[in-house]
């Protein structure tokens, strides 16, 4: 039962409410936390887009939503990192899937079992961003891939008028590359010279004596 509060004293009350000094130097002295460690506990960041051209869609397909809103925090905040303006997540619509299969065979076929499989989307728009930054966010996003989180990106490069001009230029580069490793193609890495051949065939081992029966056996 709780005291009525003209029989409480005010020592009472001085010791129970703490003036905003003391408050403050408690504060001071519990060591604060780094930044980065403190956003891990808000929302991710996101960087305005200034044109809002579209250059990669990221959709994250699970079955779990614990994992599926985990790694899309992960992915918005690397995408944050990289300078890149993303949107997101969009829940898409979830895909149902049903099966019934029979408990037994017979007479006891109608004795039916139901198995449901439903599977929760995420999207991520990336835009306004470099291509090479593109890249590099999804080999990370690979790299450190959540279980049980399936990526899907569609990426859009744009190029100028004279596309077929930086195409042809690049299958040159190309050529340059993988000509020396054609040429070695079905060599062998550690190739034997002739006169280690003859050696060889010229040693104790490769001697050969004639047999009893006019044979050459090699003598061990």
């Amino acid at each position: 039962m709780a005291t009525p509060g003209y029989l409480r004293s005010p020592w009472c009350l001085a010791k129970r409410f703490k003036t905003s000094e003391e408050a403050q130097e408690e504060e001071t002295d519990e060591p604060r936390l780094p930044r980065s460690v403190q956003a891990l506990y808000l929302r991710p960041l996101k960087r305005q887009a200034t044109h809002g051209v579209p250059c990669c869609d990221l959709q994250l397909r699970s079955y779990s939503v614990r994992n599926l809103e985990f790694f899309t925090d992960f992915a918005l905040r690397a995408a944050y990192y990289l300078n890149m303006p993303a949107s997101g997540p969009v829940p898409l619509p979830r895909i149902t899937e049903r099966w019934t299969v029979p408990a037994a065979h017979f007479v006891h076929k109608k004795s039916q079992e139901n198995f449901e499989r439903i599977t929760m989307r995420r999207l991520i728009q990336i835009q306004d961003a470099h291509p090479h930054s593109v890249e590099i966010w999804l080999s990370f996003l690979q790299k450190h891939q959540y279980y049980a989180v399936g990526m899907k990106a569609n990426v859009w490069e744009y190029e100028g008028l004279d596309v077929a001009k930086s195409m042809d230029a690049r299958l040159e580069n190309l050529k340059k590359v993988i000509e020396p490793k054609w040429s070695e193609f079905g060599k062998q890495e550690y190739p034997v010279a002739e006169e280690q051949v003859e050696e060889m065939e010229n040693g104790e081992k490769y001697r050969y004596r004639p047999g009893a029966l006019g044979t050459r056996i090699p003598s061990l």
